[in-house]
């Protein structure tokens, strides 16, 4: 039966419309390289509509990958009746198990992008994994995490696991930035350098509110240490500057509790019984 649908499967190839579907590919892969750039390319001149010309640009490319492979498999497989009368069934076998995956791939992918639990610009947790996806391709999302790594992750998985989105297709996110300060310090003038210090930072969005929320527990677990956090919140105006807005808002508040007499708990003594 294997050796039946192989034979059947060569027999489908027409090979002499080999350089037109070479063709074709080569094609497809620049359209989408052209689409992918000039679509950055405005998105960066329009700020405002760059998240939605980004999932222009990922449909258009979806579409072109598609059409493309349409077009690949009708040139280079001819079907007749009587090689389908005499050998359909090995014939449907086999494909299904040479495009099995790649096919729940699509429809995962098709489902991701109509769906749209996240979008192509969007800054999304997924399996321990934090990162903006960049592509929404035809087997893989593709994100680049804080550390500039790429991670693809197949489309299928996200249609059974949890995924949360930071931004959900607007340009600002939220933010936190975690303080810690000893439990006997000026906890009234910490929290006015903290607050400070976030919404006068030049990436804060103030259209929405800065938010500081205060608690008390131990400094590690389990230890009998305690001190207090305040947590900023607050929203980015683009959330590719969340690294920038983190590290600008650390630096000033750190500066502020030295000037100010302030002291976390790693610079605080501990005392001995």
């Amino acid at each position: 039966m294997e050796d039946l649908g192989h034979h059947a499967l060569f027999q489908l190839l027409v090979l002499e419309n080999l350089p037109y579907a070479v063709l074709i590919i080569l094609v497809a892969l620049v359209s989408t390289r052209l689409l992918t750039r000039s679509m950055d390319a405005l998105g960066e001149r329009f700020t405002e509509w760059r998240l939605a010309l980004k999932q222009v640009s990922a449909v258009g490319r979806f579409l072109l990958l598609i059409g493309a492979s349409v077009l690949v498999a009708t040139s280079l497989l001819h079907f007749t009746d009587e090689l389908l009368l005499a050998t359909g069934g090995s014939i449907a076998v086999a494909l299904g198990f040479a495009f099995k995956d790649v096919f729940a791939s699509l429809v995962a992918g098709l489902i991701l992008l109509f769906d749209r639990p996240f979008q192509v610009g969007d800054r999304i947790t997924f399996d321990g994994q934090y990162g903006e996806v960049v592509e929404i391709g035809l087997r893989t999302v593709r994100l680049v995490t804080l550390d500039d790594n790429l991670v693809s992750v197949p489309n299928h998985r996200f249609l059974n696991d949890a995924v949360a989105s930071a931004n959900a297709g607007a340009l600002h996110q939220m933010c936190v930035w975690d303080f810690w300060i000893g439990a006997d310090q000026d906890l009234g003038k910490a929290k006015e350098i903290v607050y400070e210090a976030t919404a006068t930072s030049n990436f804060v969005y103030l259209e929405l509110p800065v938010v500081i929320v205060v608690r008390e527990g131990p400094v590690e677990q389990g230890r009998d240490r305690f001190a207090v956090k305040l947590s900023s919140k607050a929203y980015v105006f683009d959330g590719r500057y969340e690294t920038a807005f983190g590290t600008d808002v650390t630096e000033r508040v750190r500066r502020a509790f030295r000037q100010h007499g302030i002291k976390t708990p790693a610079e605080i003594p501990v005392s001995r019984p």
